[in-house]
């Protein structure tokens, strides 16, 4: 009896719940948390096998607590908490040693780093400072951050370069980024942007087109390259950069390779620049 209740609450708990996510991952059937692997959802199915309340009831309900059953069963209980605890300890140590599993937080580094050959950089490729902005060119909020590259200009000068990628979640997100970048296929990426922010209400593809003419595209290409699965892998590029940095919505700003948390404001934007920069200069002064 104790061994069964043993067997049943340290290894019934951890392959039960176990292998049920596993083959729920591995079938579609769901998806685990950013930053959650299987090494954590292991350890966290042997930890399951410390509760004792509703097992000790169970032991109650079944047997008498004074027989000789009921004793063997509570003792596996006791026992059970023990080896669960040490067994779920084991795991998160080996996943967090052996697949990086230390934690279950978003990420909070840039993946991958600003590259002057793919990415759109607007300011000095070698300046101090990098500001990264993840954006959707129909996100009202982006239009708003946005916008607070002249103050910031203004302010850090050729102390600051700025990146922007791809985030589209909203419905024409994915269109307009893909606009975008065929706009950057004939070197008009910024124009481009700063033209289509003040007119987020209208982003469907003939709106689009219409701009490139306005802006003085080549039409034909640029339609072309709107179609064109070169533009939509590098559309998918920076969305897959986001999931891997943490960034979940839009606007998501990098400093420095850093992902800001809290509010994105020109004035936070600014105090946080400024640290990173007073930073910068402490390291310079010590090497």
């Amino acid at each position: 009896m104790t061994w069964g209740v043993i067997a049943g609450l340290v290894l019934g708990k951890l392959l039960g719940i176990g292998i049920a996510t596993l083959l729920a991952v591995r079938m579609g059937a769901g998806r685990l948390p950013e930053g959650v692997g299987m090494g954590s959802v292991f350890g966290g199915a042997a930890i399951s096998g410390i509760g004792f309340t509703v097992s000790l009831l169970v032991i109650s309900l079944a047997f008498d607590s004074s027989s000789d059953l009921g004793r063997q069963a509570t003792l596996g209980v006791l026992v059970a908490m023990v080896l669960a605890t040490v067994l779920g300890w084991s795991i998160f140590k080996v996943a967090a040693r052996r697949w990086g599993e230390e934690t279950a937080d978003l990420p909070m580094t840039l993946d991958s780093p600003v590259d002057p050959e793919v990415d759109h950089i607007r300011g000095p490729e070698d300046a101090r400072l990098t500001l990264v902005e993840f954006v959707d060119f129909e996100c009202p909020y982006c239009a708003h951050a946005t916008g607070s590259w002249e103050d910031l200009h203004g302010r850090f000068g050729d102390d600051l370069r700025y990146v922007v990628r791809h985030l589209p979640h909203h419905p024409h997100g994915p269109l307009a980024a893909r606009a975008a970048e065929a706009a950057a296929k004939q070197e008009m990426f910024w124009p481009w942007l700063d033209f289509v922010f003040t007119r987020q209400h209208a982003l469907e593809r003939e709106d689009l087109i219409g701009y490139a003419a306005e802006l003085g595209l080549d039409v034909e290409a640029f339609i072309e390259d709107l179609d064109s699965d070169e533009v939509a892998a590098r559309v998918q590029r920076d969305i897959a950069s986001a999931e891997a940095s943490g960034a979940k919505m839009t606007p998501t700003f990098f400093i420095d390779g850093c992902r800001m948390v809290g509010s994105f404001d020109a004035r936070s934007l600014t105090e946080m620049l400024e640290s990173s920069r007073r930073g910068g200069r402490t390291q310079a002064a010590k090497a």
